[in-house]
């Protein structure tokens, strides 16, 4: 007797061709962006391990005079230490600034599928490059500094074409809740990437590294074999990026409207959009291939460079967080190294709930600077708060990271996915969709200036005392907020026209 069809794949029967194409695409490119961050994060959870108090461990057996220092790994055993970690993340960071811009405008001339799985597989080289160092006795500086800038260049392949695949899929109607789910590949990289090493910190920290490399590289060739660019690629039509919606978040029908407010999208935050549509029965007439936009033409979209500084301090707060946050706990808290990693993971759940929090709240509203903004403020006066308060009790600690957490990596989140989305899908590009790469490319190649300007301000800020830190990663989300000013103007007088509007049809 033969059994009846399993049900998973009577649920893929049962859903149209072009939906699976999208769950595939969007699970592929979250499984990359995820093994991406993956292999990021063991730096800050090894650094408590390169320099820890030896005097915790008793004597030294080699009867060395520093008694707090013999078991830390050369050349990180001396007072300069955190200097050195600061710059060992700085050359991480400078290199994946500078080639962001770069990785962008070879994203929108290079098959995607390419670029990105050689990518992942050199980035799983050189983060298993790091760990070999500890197995090959390797006590020199300039062998982590030169891994960690080839590991900073090759990773810049990841982040513009993951957005443009994405973007290449999914139209704007629900892209915020949609990239706000999909972005927690972030934190749940960030996550894995400190349990997986955490195994091994205390005994072997070179797997730390190792393990993570091999996981990614798999990743990338996973990506190789089946990952999808277009939906022209499988006769699937393209998402409708600027149609004007039947109804608008406020629920009023664009019959009801002025007609020029339904025609005149200002920026990319814009109230109309629409999801996609279907698969087309049969193939397109072939189309033009369209050019590639240029670098200064990207930046002339309306709302690139006011979104590009203000992400400049937003991740500036973010990858603090990321490379300072498990050895900040183990200096406060008095936390061991494995313990402070897996304390450290709670901030990025938080960054999980913020960024679809975010996403949903600017999906309804239509406003994406100013879910940004309200966010940035409010995160100001808890970043104070958790570094008085947030030691007080392991309880306090788990709420105030959580709520940090959320608060930081929402607006974070929402402007390196949704808002990157709508901005290389501009209709001032008039269809073309080869600017996705490289606007997302600018923004995140900004925002990554300030990724390397906050793990080295701490490096700098942190031997005075921690209180300084806490008070230029609050400077910097104040200044975030305020670069988005004028971008949050423009929405709140289109949402009261939009009101007067209503108001009027209602009277009328």
């Amino acid at each position: 007797m033969r059994a009846a069809l399993a049900p998973g794949v009577r649920l893929l029967r049962a859903l149209p061709r072009d939906s699976r194409y999208r769950g595939l695409t969007l699970v592929l490119t979250f499984l990359c962006y995820t093994s991406y961050h993956l292999s990021r994060k063991p730096i800050s959870i090894v650094k408590s391990q390169l320099h820890p108090n030896c005097s915790a461990f008793g004597p030294s057996p080699r009867n060395v005079s520093n008694s707090s220092t013999w078991c830390s790994w050369a050349p990180f055993d001396g007072d300069n230490y955190k200097e050195l970690f600061g710059a060992l993340d700085n050359a991480f960071l400078v290199a994946y600034a500078i080639g962001m811009f770069i990785s962008g405008i070879f994203g929108e001339r290079l098959p995607l599928r390419y670029y990105l799985s050689g990518g992942m597989v050199l980035s799983g080289l050189f983060t298993s490059l790091f760990g070999l160092g500890y197995f090959w006795d390797i006590h020199v500086l300039w062998y982590f500094v030169v891994v960690q800038v080839c590991n900073g260049l090759v990773q810049t392949t990841g982040w513009p074409a993951v957005v443009a695949c994405v973007g290449n899929w999914f139209g704007k109607g629900k892209r915020g809740l949609i990239m706000g789910i999909w972005n927690s590949h972030t934190s749940v990289g960030n996550i894995l990437g400190s349990l997986i090493a955490g195994v091994w910190v205390s005994s072997a920290w070179g797997l730390s590294f190792i393990v993570p490399g091999i996981i990614i590289a798999t990743v990338g060739i996973i990506c190789f074999f089946f990952l999808v660019e277009y939906p022209e690629d499988v006769d699937c039509s393209p998402p409708l990026h600027h149609m004007a919606s039947d109804e608008d978040p406020g629920g009023v029908t664009t019959s009801e409207k002025d007609p020029e407010a339904v025609t005149s999208n200002e920026g990319p935050l814009s109230l109309s959009g629409q999801s996609s549509v279907g698969c087309s029965n049969s193939p397109k007439e072939p189309a033009e291939e369209p050019e590639a936009i240029s670098f200064l033409g990207a930046l002339r979209i309306p709302g690139v460079v006011e979104f590009s500084l203000c992400l400049l301090f937003a991740k500036l707060v973010s990858y603090t967080f990321l490379y300072w946050l498990p050895l900040y706990i183990v200096n406060v808290a008095h936390f061991g190294a494995k313990e402070a990693g897996d304390l450290s993971t709670l901030f990025d759940v938080g960054g999980i709930l913020g960024g679809i929090f975010a996403g949903l709240v600017s999906d309804y509203t239509g406003g994406r600077a100013t879910t940004c903004c309200v966010m940035l403020v409010i995160a100001a006066p808890m970043l104070f708060l958790y570094n008085h308060v947030g030691q007080n009790g392991i309880g306090t600690s788990i709420a105030m990271l959580v709520i940090c957490g959320a608060l930081v990596n929402g607006p974070y989140a929402l402007i390196t996915t949704a808002v990157s989305a709508d901005l290389g899908t501009h209709e001032s590009l008039k269809g073309n969709a080869k600017a996705l790469s490289t606007v997302t490319a600018i923004i995140d190649g900004t925002g990554s200036i300030g990724a390397a300007l906050g793990p080295l301000l701490a490096g700098l800020i942190s031997p005075t005392g921690w209180n300084n830190v806490f008070y230029m990663l609050i400077a910097a989300d104040v200044l975030a907020c305020l670069l988005l000013a004028r971008v949050v103007v423009k929405e709140v007088r289109g949402w009261c026209g939009y009101m007067a509007r209503k108001r009027g049809f209602k009277e009328f």
